[in-house]
């Protein structure tokens, strides 16, 4: 028997919507690409398309994902890494993007490359990462930190540390890696105390990823240890519900493993799901989790 398909007048109407919010929401990303040097004001940008600063911001964050604020730092952000690549002075890079000082575009930067302006300008040239191979509750680990925080964390056997040394130094160009095996024990240590000795001292954490993958993975550190959430709770989380599939990918692409908890997201069956060190590996840390935290209940 074939469907019968019923257009109602509601669904008609609601077609005509989603059609002129796609409108909107195009005009307003070729005004930002045409314009994000100026560093327009949510108000300007909202105006171009005739809403309200409220009604603008949630409809573009439902159609893009993003806010109108973060699609423009990750604009400017692109088009600063752009002179940069060509030699140009931090000062007139600033003011190139439209921003007011160098110290704004430092933090730009900090916060979604995980470098410096003048970092990125030397691909992490002068940049310290000091590891370490370590025992870990789950197999052994590779962990690297800087300054800033813990930068890496990986699950693999002894034989194949050199390989993940390899992938560190390859995600991390230009930067200067050498082993520390002191250092490095003494976080994971503090990483992995039970939780009823834990003191409350949070693990700093330097992420580089795209601007989706940052999203995704600042979603899944709100998920409470020994819990779980599913790949299409966390694409509603970051505003953009369809993106269940990006989400899995970005999860893949963590290289900070379990305190950027992508073991804690399931399949919405509840199935377990991959994992990059694992299925069998994110079962023992979620089953660890569990444990420790009933006896911190």
């Amino acid at each position: 028997m074939n469907p019968v398909v019923v257009v109602t007048e509601k669904t008609h109407s609601e077609n005509q919507q989603t059609a002129l919010d796609y409108q909107r929401v195009e005009k307003a990303i070729a005004y930002l690409e045409q314009h994000y040097t100026e560093q327009p004001s949510l108000k300007e940008i909202a105006d171009v398309v005739h809403l309200s600063e409220f009604h603008f911001e949630r409809m573009f964050t439902r159609w893009a994902g993003t806010t109108p604020q973060r699609f423009l730092r990750y604009l400017t952000k692109e088009y600063a890494k752009q002179l940069l690549d060509q030699s140009r002075d931090v000062l007139e890079v600033a003011y190139s993007v439209g921003l007011s000082s160098p110290g704004r575009l430092h933090d730009l930067f900090i916060t979604y490359e995980a470098l410096s302006p003048g970092e990125y300008k030397q691909k992490a040239r002068g940049l310290e990462i000091f590891y370490g191979v370590h025992a870990t509750p789950f197999g052994p680990g590779l962990i690297a930190v800087t300054k800033r925080g813990v930068c890496w964390l990986s699950f693999q056997p002894v034989e194949m540390s050199d390989l993940a040394v390899d992938d560190l130094r390859a995600a991390w160009p230009g930067a200067h890696v050498t082993e520390n095996l002191i250092l490095t024990k003494s976080y994971l240590s503090q990483i992995f105390a039970p939780v009823r000795t834990t003191a409350a001292k949070p693990v700093h954490l330097l992420l580089k990823g795209t601007n989706f993958q940052i999203k995704v993975w600042e979603a899944l550190l709100k998920i409470p240890a020994g819990q779980v959430a599913s790949y299409g709770a966390v694409a509603a989380t970051i505003g953009n519900p369809n993106a269940v599939r990006a989400v899995g990918t970005a999860c893949g692409n963590n290289h900070i493993g379990y305190l950027i908890p992508c073991h804690r997201v399931l399949q919405k069956a509840g199935n377990i799901g991959g994992y990059r060190w694992g299925t069998t590996r994110k079962k023992a840390i979620l089953a660890w989790e569990a444990s420790q935290f009933s006896l911190s209940a």
